[in-house]
């Protein structure tokens, strides 16, 4: 495991929040109750989720097309074209009902993170990347995978 720099590790792990949170407050009804008060009904259980999950595959669509701009030729088209694919799929795959849609995020993030290897391997990541995209979809899979499972 390369060593993470501490300031994409913290904000990662800060970015975790709402996944974190949404399990929680899925698993225990009295702080879902004091969630949907005290922030609204949105901002619990599946639903943050679900919003926060379409609106962070969206931004690592962005971070992939950064990466692409390091590659020339025929790589670069590639890339640019692989880095939408996560922003179209939180786009078309996130309705269908709660269930569905976090099935759906969690393919998304297993399919963003075959991405993220692709990036990786063809030396247009930071070497530590792999190890900090690793760690964050291990959490973001099991926080969505509370509401789909449980």
């Amino acid at each position: 495991m390369k060593h993470i720099p501490t300031a994409p590790l913290l904000l990662g792990l800060a970015g975790l929040t709402p996944f974190v949170w949404g399990a929680a407050t899925y698993l225990f009804e009295p702080l879902a109750q004091w969630g949907a008060r005290a922030l609204g009904p949105r901002f619990v259980g599946p639903y943050v989720q679900l919003f926060y999950g379409s609106v962070i595959l969206s931004f690592m669509s962005g971070v992939l097309w950064g990466f692409a701009t390091k590659a020339g030729g025929s790589r670069a088209a590639t890339g640019y074209v692989l880095s939408v694919i996560p922003a179209l799929w939180a786009f078309f795959m996130t309705g269908g009902g709660p269930t569905t849609a976090g099935m759906n995020l969690i393919f998304g993030f297993l399919g963003l993170l075959l991405l993220d290897l692709a990036f990786s391997m063809w030396g247009l990541t930071p070497r530590w990347w792999m190890s900090l995209r690793a760690l964050l979809t291990a959490i973001v899979v099991a926080s969505l995978s509370v509401a789909v499972f449980l």
